[in-house]
């Protein structure tokens, strides 16, 4: 790992693809302890979490499926502060145990935003889980049920998080400068 530059930012190293893989390793084996005998629904947020629902799907060991919803907060570097929703729920969650995969909470505006239609849903159980979590920047009032690591407040890229839609690709995770 080595400094990397994206458009007109340079990122640092952060977390090795080792360090990721032990925290995904770490959430699915409380995942498979917590739902042992259910069959779960991962309800995915794309695009960011796209590599940690796959490799966290990986490691599951129980009968589960993947859904997908998108959401859009951010601009560049900064949160906009208004969530967008792009793309809907296309099944019913009624009566499911249902999992949202963030890759990333930081403010939790975007959860918030997405969490009442979800209850709206009446799923039978309702559980947040996240790769990175920024407990500085986090100022929502829901409850993270699986937290793969704990990070400070400053903007990362890669393992799919981008940075103007680029950088998503990486198997490291880099900070920025």
């Amino acid at each position: 790992m080595s400094l990397i530059q994206i458009k007109d930012k340079k990122f640092t190293p952060y977390l090795t693809a080792k360090e990721i893989d032990t925290a995904v390793s770490d959430v699915a084996k409380k995942i498979n302890e917590d739902f042992k005998g259910q069959k779960v629904l991962f309800l995915a947020v794309l695009n960011g979490s796209f590599m940690f629902a796959s490799d966290l799907l990986k490691k599951i060991d129980l009968d589960c499926e993947i859904s997908f919803v998108k959401l859009a907060s951010y601009s560049g570097t900064e949160s906009t502060g208004t969530v967008k929703s792009l793309i809907g729920l296309t099944q019913s969650l009624e009566g499911l145990n249902v999992i949202l995969l963030e890759d990333i909470i930081d403010t939790g505006n975007t959860l918030d935003k997405l969490i009442p239609t979800l209850e709206a849903e009446k799923p039978k159980t309702l559980s947040m889980c996240t790769l990175l979590f920024k407990p500085e920047a986090f100022v929502a009032d829901f409850k993270i049920d699986y937290i793969g690591l704990e990070i400070p407040n400053k903007f990362i890229v890669g393992y799919g998080l981008d940075y103007d839609q680029l950088g998503r690709n990486l198997a490291d995770i880099y900070q920025i400068v």
